[in-house]
């Protein structure tokens, strides 16, 4: 008669412990993946409004700059022609342009320049404008002094209203020989669906009305 193997207590208690191991190496090596998954995910949330921080303070890739006020050497002679462009990402219902699309100016003089933005929406809808210069490497000579981008834009439905940028060409770029050549200068605005708006709108200019050059 055949005999089944037979397995003893020490080898069964010995199988059970290496089961018992096994499940324990695989919990710490689900544990130790979801940290870095987690430490990932929030490293790539810290790293965006470093990059943005980044882009405002040094210019990088086309970001213009915020002034407080004219530049103090006021204009100089050399001109250059400031191109205006403008785009709506998917999802949002606005039709957006500039009332001009490309103006002479003096380096060093500020000028307002309007955006008319209408919402074709039968809804209150929302958005932001990204935006930079091209050539990219000009970001740094370009100062905004106000700008609808600064803030969200809430539209009722069917509104229209007239965006006002305050603007200039930092004098110091004459004094950079690598735009030497340069004649043209484009800035460029995209308004992105906002989701959750803030609860009171905010518009740059004041009541949207025509103020002129600050």
């Amino acid at each position: 008669m055949d005999h089944e193997p037979t397995i003893s207590r020490d080898q069964g208690r010995t199988a059970g412990k290496g089961r018992l191991r096994g499940l324990g190496r695989d919990a710490m090596v689900a544990s130790i993946c979801g940290g870095v998954v987690a430490l990932m995910v929030g490293a790539s949330y810290a790293a965006v409004p470093f990059y943005n921080w980044f882009c405002r303070a040094t210019g990088f890739n086309g970001t213009t700059q915020v002034a407080t006020s004219a530049p103090a050497t006021g204009p100089i002679a050399r001109k250059i022609a400031v191109r205006f462009d403008s785009n709506v990402a998917p999802g949002l219902p606005w039709k957006f342009e500039p009332e001009q699309n490309e103006i002479e100016v003096n380096i060093g003089q500020v000028v307002t320049v309007f955006y008319t933005v209408t919402n074709q929406a039968a809804r209150t809808t929302a958005g932001q404008a990204a935006y930079n210069v091209a050539p990219l490497t000009v970001g740094s000579y370009f100062q905004k002094i106000n700008c609808f981008c600064f803030t969200e834009q809430t539209m009722a439905p069917g509104e229209k209203r007239e965006m006002p940028v305050v603007f200039y060409v930092d004098p110091s770029i004459a004094d950079d020989h690598e735009n030497d050549g340069l004649n043209t200068i484009t800035l460029s605005y995209t308004f992105y669906p906002v989701r959750d708006p803030v609860v009171k709108p905010l518009a740059s200019g004041e009541d949207d009305k025509r103020k002129g050059n600050l």
